[in-house]
């Protein structure tokens, strides 16, 4: 049997990017310790959530994502560690060019690739709009020494073609760094819980359609007016929860998944054999008239 045995990094953050980097590659080493052979950390995870506000002076914060510290820095470890490490960054594209993106690191210390964020979201306490530019590339699915990983990100999660195209293009096991959070104003249960509810559920969802693992990795803590909810978890093909993460303490979880059970999931029910692509051209209209 295929196993990967995967990390899952649920930190909170402070202000100190060094600090965050420094915790980031301790929980690095415990996951490898306790026999990860792939790492996923969370959204952004060298800073506090900055999009909370439009503010110039967060610009600073983003670095060249081949040869920045983070990078190289994680690079090393991956190679030392002999672990594919799933790292999501602030990126400088250019000047006055950014994006969120995250790199796939294999064992050897090679960048397979990179996947920039698509879908960018612009509610408050989330004015990602103001820092990052859309992807100009199509989804991916990246080869590593443990298997066919896709990577999307935060509100890529909520839209299910992301994740049929990833998985259309081979993707065994979706990952989802993620940074969201409850509004700290609210403060009525049920509504925090249906939020996370339909988080949960909607990436479950992409598990099952289209017969991958998937993985959320979020952080968790009090920052600015937002309640980070954690509750990192992994979903089997069937959508089965393999692991579920607290919503308010650090978790470095490791969890042993089976590859090759996804012909198993397919077999039984096989969604991608029995997709009519022929009538799916209305999906790339805004809207649409009745025929």
């Amino acid at each position: 049997m295929r196993k990967m045995t995967i990390g899952t990094v649920q930190l909170s953050c402070v202000e100190n990017p060094n600090h965050n980097l420094a915790k980031t590659i301790e929980a690095i080493r415990e996951t490898s310790s306790k026999g990860a052979n792939v790492v996923c950390l969370q959204e952004l995870f060298r800073s506090l959530y900055f999009c909370d506000e439009e503010k110039r002076e967060n610009f600073s914060l983003a670095e060249d994502i081949v040869n920045g510290e983070t990078t190289l820095t994680l690079r090393a470890l991956a190679k030392e560690l002999e672990v594919v490490i799933i790292a999501s960054l602030f990126e400088k594209r250019t000047v006055g060019v950014y994006h969120n993106t995250t790199i796939v690191i294999d064992v050897d210390g090679t960048i397979l690739g990179k996947y920039r964020k698509s879908h960018i979201p612009d509610d408050p306490g989330f004015y990602e709009k103001y820092y990052f530019t859309p992807a100009d590339e199509n989804y991916q699915a990246f080869e590593t020494r443990f298997g066919k990983v896709g990577v999307l990100i935060c509100w890529d999660q909520w839209y299910p073609e992301p994740a049929r195209i990833t998985a259309l293009k081979g993707a065994e096991v979706i990952f989802y760094p993620t940074a969201i959070g409850w509004d700290m104003e609210v403060t009525n249960e049920q509504i925090n819980e249906e939020e996370y509810n339909a988080w949960q559920t909607i990436q479950r969802s992409h598990a099952i359609a289209n017969g991958v693992y998937v993985v959320a990795v979020n952080r968790v803590g009090q920052e600015a007016a937002t309640n980070f909810w954690g509750g990192s978890f992994i979903s089997n093909p069937f959508g089965t929860i393999l692991y579920q993460g607290t919503h308010d303490e650090e978790e470095v979880q490791v969890t042993e998944i089976d590859l090759d059970a996804i012909e198993y999931y397919r077999q039984t029910w096989p969604f991608l054999r029995d997709r009519r692509i022929e009538t799916y051209h209305g999906v790339t209209k805004r809207l649409l008239d009745n025929d």
